[in-house]
């Protein structure tokens, strides 16, 4: 079925993030936990992609990306997962879940041990740091299990986080490695408290298993002017403290291959600290789900002999493997290619990627509709009918019962 209906995409009883009517746009909507490992209640803001409410493609599910500062961050990734997870045949990540996690006392989430003032803050500010595990523990045992159950998750997890939040990336990554599938770190604070954590992180990248992780890190210029990588790596001051410590932490990734972690990172001269999180977010997917794109040649359009089916057999096994679950390839994407070939009287690679659909979705209604597309398109009335009954056996549609219909001389 080629018809896009739009519906509400969460039938969930939680408020929206903007109201919805004619004059305005929304992208999420805002849910809440009640902590108690916290002792507080969480608000969180939550997109799922706008498919998940179509009434053709049910059923669909996502990876979810934890987002830290959501308050701060959370339309910029929204609208930059929505444009690269876009179904246009350049899709550079799978369409995800967002979960922003708003602040309520910032430097005590995001800060892994206590200081009492030094570098950069007072004592007054940092008066409550040092619950960077608790709240890690909040979002392991309460929130990860509240999002798993009311929203249409897969368990491919990612953690982005910015300074402080970056921290806290580079915190799980070392301590709770394997909570999360793949992360992304904005210019991290490794300065903090005397650079405990890097300390920490040198030992760990060096005698522990990072298999199956990625990471990506951005380094912002921070600088003075006159400053560059080079000699600011010998300087001794506090006001390049935050940067050698980044560039450090980059050093140890660099020297342990071994440990088997999945990694880059990047210095971006042009960008300081506040800008640097949108140019790092968009190379840290880039990286990350670097063989996430199908690539497909036009020549498989017009190409008799190319088995299109066996192809994305072979592409979305190599995704599962990478991403530690089985990965089909979506129904919608395939659909959509099926109709392609239709349109080009291919009927024969169209009827392999319907029939691949029916295999990997067999509880759609939609699949059978496509198919006895198909069918009634190649004058095979019979198997046009029962394709069509078999939709309509799965869910009640008009545009399905008026094609039976026609069939059948009603």
């Amino acid at each position: 079925m080629k018809t896009f209906l739009l519906i509400a995409f969460l039938c969930i009883a939680i408020i929206t993030l903007r109201a919805q009517d004619k004059n305005t746009i929304s992208i999420g909507i805002i849910d809440s936990v009640n902590s108690t490992i916290l002792k507080e209640q969480r608000k969180i803001w939550v997109y799922v992609p706008n498919n998940q409410g179509n009434a053709i493609y049910g059923g669909a599910r996502y990876p979810v990306v934890y987002l830290l500062d959501g308050d701060g961050h959370f339309s910029s990734v929204v609208g930059m997962i929505q444009q690269l997870s876009s179904v246009n045949g350049n899709t550079i990540c799978p369409q995800m879940i967002v979960v922003g996690i708003p602040n309520t006392d910032r430097t005590r989430d995001l800060t892994p041990t206590h200081v009492a003032g030094g570098l950069y803050m007072d004592s007054a500010a940092t008066k409550t740091s040092g619950g960077g595990e608790a709240f890690m523990a909040f979002i392991e045992k309460e929130l990860i299990p509240h999002i798993d159950s009311l929203y249409p998750t897969t368990p491919y997890r990612m953690l982005i986080g910015h300074s402080f939040g970056g921290l806290t990336v580079i915190n799980t990554l070392v301590h709770h490695t394997n909570l999360f599938r793949s992360y992304i770190a904005v210019d991290p604070s490794m300065w903090w408290d005397n650079q405990k954590l890097l300390k920490q992180t040198e030992e760990y990248l060096r005698t522990n298993s990072f298999a199956g992780t990625a990471i990506y890190m951005g380094i912002a210029n921070t600088m003075d002017e006159g400053m560059d990588t080079t000699r600011v790596q010998s300087d001794t001051s506090g006001s390049t403290a935050h940067i050698r410590s980044i560039l450090k932490l980059s050093h140890y990734f660099a020297a342990n291959k071994q440990n088997n972690l999945r990694v880059n990172y990047r210095y971006y001269n042009e960008d300081n600290h506040g800008s640097s999180p949108l140019i790092t977010e968009y190379d840290g997917l880039h990286f990350i789900f670097k063989n996430y794109p199908l690539k497909i040649k036009n020549s498989y359009f017009t190409d008799q002999s190319f088995k299109i089916d066996s192809f994305l057999t072979v592409h979305y096994k190599l995704i599962s493997a990478e991403f530690g679950y089985s990965v089909l390839p979506p129904e919608q994407d395939v659909n959509e290619m099926a109709y392609q070939f239709m349109g080009n009287k291919m009927f024969d690679k169209a009827e392999s990627l319907f029939k691949l659909n029916i295999a990997n979705y067999p509880e759609s209604f939609n699949v059978y509709d496509s198919i006895g597309d198909l069918y009634s398109a190649k004058g095979d009335k019979a198997q046009a009918i029962e394709n069509y009954k078999k939709a309509l056996s799965i869910k009640e549609t008009p545009d399905t019962r008026k094609k039976l219909g026609e069939l059948q001389g009603k």
